[in-house]
């Protein structure tokens, strides 16, 4: 003998409650990402690769010297470009230029000004960023989906509770996707500065975190016992 099982709708006996849980919480960033990129220009295209290996290895040097201080370091595009005297005319060269991206990421942000400011300070180097981040394994997240999940219960029994009724069981939890993104004033956060070299030590930029917004959604089914109408 099978039992019958519940209908996937409510009944008068066994209404269904349908609700929406959601939290939004700020929260201190884990991580920041900071952009270098590294150019060189020369007629002599050997004379252009050397001079951005070694600035490259300069900028590379720095980075190290800051030892657990840098989390992860990553080389992207690397390009060396022809630049033709005509375009379309002639074959002739007129000049080499070269770039070289690089992507650093911190953790520990007391010294996050003093190291973009002497890469910046690096001849032909611009700095972009930074960006700041929650590691995708952030408490923060899990904070935000136990909210939204809490705040559901609590928003289908305050409906139960204005029918005379309470919730006799949970029949469906659907996760509504979670996000963080950078909260308002994103623009204001962003520091981009380009430095070419000079005689004169550049003092520390004071960079302060942007508390980013972590977001969580569910969508939640309860049954109920009977109104009182």
């Amino acid at each position: 003998m099978t039992t019958p099982t519940a209908p996937p709708y409510g009944t008068p006996e066994t209404p269904r409650i349908s609700v929406r849980g959601e939290a939004h919480l700020d929260v201190d960033p884990d991580i920041a990402h900071i952009g270098i990129t590294i150019t060189t220009r020369n007629t002599d295209r050997t004379t252009a690769l050397q001079d951005l290996t070694r600035r490259n290895n300069q900028a590379l040097e720095l980075l190290r010297s800051y030892g657990n201080t840098i989390e992860k370091l990553e080389t992207g595009t690397f390009t060396v470009i022809p630049q033709f005297a005509d375009k379309g005319r002639s074959d002739r060269v007129r000049s080499y230029h070269g770039s070289i991206h690089l992507t650093a990421t911190l953790s520990d942000f007391t010294t996050l000004g003093e190291l973009a400011t002497r890469l910046a300070d690096l001849e032909n180097t611009r700095i972009d960023g930074p960006w700041w981040a929650l590691r995708p394994d952030s408490p923060a997240h899990r904070t935000a989906r136990t909210q939204a999940v809490q705040e559901a219960v609590q928003r289908a029994r305050e409906y139960a509770e204005a029918l005379g009724a309470h919730l006799v069981a949970l029949t469906e939890l659907a996760d509504d996707t979670t996000d963080h993104y950078p909260s308002a004033g994103a623009a204001a956060g962003m520091t981009r500065t380009a430095g070419y070299g000079g005689p004169d030590p550049t003092p520390a930029l004071d960079l302060e975190p942007q508390r980013q917004t972590v977001s969580a959604q569910v969508n939640a089914r309860f049954t109920m016992t009977r109104p009182q109408l």
